[in-house]
């Protein structure tokens, strides 16, 4: 079966945001960090296991609430000044995608 592209997407995302979150003050990385990182991980889960529901509409619903708690994390991150504003864009940029 192949890939879809929103699963590949997430997969890079997830690939391009955990280390720079890894990175982060002690202080943040075991608190916004850690929370990004498990919702990042958790939209990918449910973007698989929506990819074989026959409820797709609701999982997908699910999703999209998920993405926007990211938004406002990533937002976060920038407001504490913990990374640079073109890291931020290019972070929405792929979450927005």
């Amino acid at each position: 079966m192949e890939e879809l592209p929103i699963i590949q997407k997430t997969y890079d995302l997830i690939k391009w945001y955990v280390p720079i979150l890894h990175r982060l003050p002690k202080g943040q990385k075991f608190t916004l960090a850690d929370r990004i990182i498990n919702r990042l991980y958790n939209i990918l889960e449910d973007l698989i296991i929506a990819r074989y529901a026959k409820d797709k509409l609701n999982k997908l619903a699910s999703i999209n609430t998920q993405l926007d708690i990211l938004r406002y994390q990533t937002r976060l991150l920038l407001d504490f000044q913990l990374i640079p504003t073109h890291r931020y864009e290019y972070a929405i940029k792929l979450i927005n995608k």
